[in-house]
This record gives structure tokens, sequence and C-alpha cells, in this order.
């Protein structure tokens, strides 16, 4: 990680400047990567719990699990097309082509698997609601907000800055303080 310093460290120039570019590079860095990972069986389980409801096309599975998940979970194009493939090897899904799009569809035996599997929707159970990823965006918002007050602000935009900062940093841990 030593390459990805500003040069000349922290100090470097407008003293106190370089750490929050390094602050910045590492919130790009973090902010690219939220999202919750999910394994293939919850890509396969939400496909057909979808399509239990009625047939999609796979651009409008992917968007409905994001919208489902509170935008926490957004399987990719590369999850979901292979899924509906092997579903359809399995029979378990049928494939009907209309003005260049295919809808996918259950099969009286995706019927059945669906149901069986109807336990709990995937996207409840990714292990990071929407409210849990609200928190590490929310984070990276308000540091970007204290960088852009440092660049450009007076010194008394600063100082006033730093006691917004102090007194979320306190009203946080009073949180969990809470009994």
């Amino acid at each position: 990680m030593g390459g990805s310093f500003p040069a000349g460290g922290f100090g470097a120039g407008n003293p106190g400047e370089g750490i929050w570019q390094t602050m910045e590079q590492i919130f790009s860095a973090f902010e690219k990567r939220v999202g919750t990972r999910v394994g293939r069986g919850d890509v396969r389980a939400a496909v057909l719990a979808l399509l239990a409801e009625k047939p999609m096309h796979g651009y409008q599975i992917i968007r409905e699990i994001e919208e489902r998940s509170g935008g926490s979970w957004k399987p990719s194009a590369g999850s979901v097309y292979p899924t509906l493939q092997l579903l359809a090897d399995e029979g378990l899904i049928s494939v009907e082509e209309s003005n260049g799009r295919k809808t996918y569809a259950l099969t009286d035996e995706g019927r059945e698997e669906a149901a069986s599997a109807a336990d709990s929707a995937p996207w409840e159970t990714t292990g990071e609601g929407p409210a849990f990823n609200a928190l590490p965006k929310a984070g990276i918002e308000l540091a970007q907000a204290a960088a852009q007050v440092r660049r450009t602000g007076s010194p008394e935009q600063v100082q006033q800055a730093v006691a917004v900062l102090d007194e979320a940093r306190r009203r946080l841990y009073s949180i969990l303080a809470q009994d």
C-alpha cells in the first residue's frame, strides 16, 4: 500500500492536504466495493422467486432484485443470464422470444421448485439490508463534504466544520451507549 499515498507523505505541500487526498482515494476505492456479494444459489433462488410472480426478461430480473434489496444487491448480467440458461437446461423455465427480447417463465417443474424454496426471499437474506449499507455510504459522503470544506472553506468555515464533526462523533457514540 506504500505506493498509494501522496508523494512526500502527508505533510507535502499544503499541510494536511495529503491526508485528505489519501482519504478520498480510500473512500473512492471503498465506494466501488459497497454492496453485497452473494452466492450462486442466491441468484438461482431469486430468479425462481421472481419468475413465480410473473414472466420477465433478464434486465427486469436484475432491476427487480436491486429494487427489492433496497440497492444492497444488484446481480450482474454475468450471473443472471448463465443462471437463466441453466434453469432452461434443467427444464425449470421456458424461453419465449418476442421483438428480439427473451422472456423467461416458469414451467410446471419450475413452479414446484420455486414453491419448495419459498421460505424467504433471497434479497431479504443478503446479510446486509438497505439500512446497514446506508451507513458506510453516509460516512463516505460526510468525509467528502469535510474534504471539500478543507479545500475551499475559510479558516472560520473549517473551524465550524470541525465543531460539527466533533458533535456528530459524540452523538454516534451516544447511540451505541443507549440500552
